[in-house]
């Protein structure tokens, strides 16, 4: 369901010169398939998600998603596509500040043009263990606690493929095992591809398909350059 040909995508850098990101000449994902991509910070892990998300375009190279290739569409095509089809665990959360949990996790399903589900949202916070925090805002709320919220979000409207930037980084460690647990079985349950990356190998051993992104990306590690302050 998710094929990259010959992807690259580099950044300019503050001095004018270009730093190369990503040249990844075939990454695949087949349908309901389930793989975590290793990767030591600064190898472009997140700079991957955005590529396979649509929120960075490429400099080159197709990214094609259920057979619609996301270089050949329009930014409200990309915008469309995400929606319906993609959920997306953020490092950064992307709460709003004004929403409560509940709130939030149902806004997976306004942005994909869905039913507002709130049986399903307050499941999938149970299920996190927030049953108790539904009507609590973010600035209430811990950084684990706000991650939580953002994977019941992505989870929530039944995505094709859902894309997990670290998402246990900032769960405590009662909790971590709890969050893999929950992303791997709704995945199988629903039939949901996953992508998730991380530098973290116990997590990783814990699924069945293992990569390396140093290994399917030409680039390597770039060795005594600063990477993109939003890349992992």
């Amino acid at each position: 369901m998710l094929r990259l040909e010959n992807v690259r995508k580099s950044f300019r850098q503050p001095n004018g010169e270009t730093l190369e990101i990503l040249d990844i000449p075939l990454f695949e994902i087949q349908e309901g398939e389930q793989m975590v991509l290793l990767g030591r910070s600064g190898c472009g892990k997140t700079t991957l998600l955005h590529v396979i998300s649509g929120i960075r375009t490429v400099d080159s190279g197709k990214v094609v998603l259920d057979g619609l290739d996301l270089s050949k569409l329009s930014e409200a095509g990309r915008d469309r596509l995400r929606a319906a089809n993609l959920g997306y665990v953020f490092q950064t959360f992307n709460l709003l500040p004004g929403f409560s949990a509940l709130e939030n996790v149902l806004l997976g399903m306004t942005f994909a043009r869905r039913k507002r589900d709130h049986d399903r949202a307050q499941d999938l916070l149970g299920r996190v263990g927030l049953a108790h925090r539904v009507k609590h805002k973010p600035q209430s709320m811990s950084v684990g606690e706000q991650q939580r919220v953002a994977v019941a979000r992505a989870l929530a409207n039944r995505p094709r493929l859902l894309l997990a930037d670290e998402p246990t980084a900032n769960v405590d460690p009662a909790n971590q095992q709890n969050m893999i647990d929950l992303i791997r079985d709704t995945c199988q349950e629903e039939k949901i591809a996953l992508l998730m990356v991380t530098h973290g190998a116990e997590v990783a051993r814990q699924f069945d398909r293992i990569d390396h992104l140093e290994e399917i990306n030409r680039v390597g590690v770039v060795q005594g350059e600063r990477m993109p302050a939003d890349d992992g």
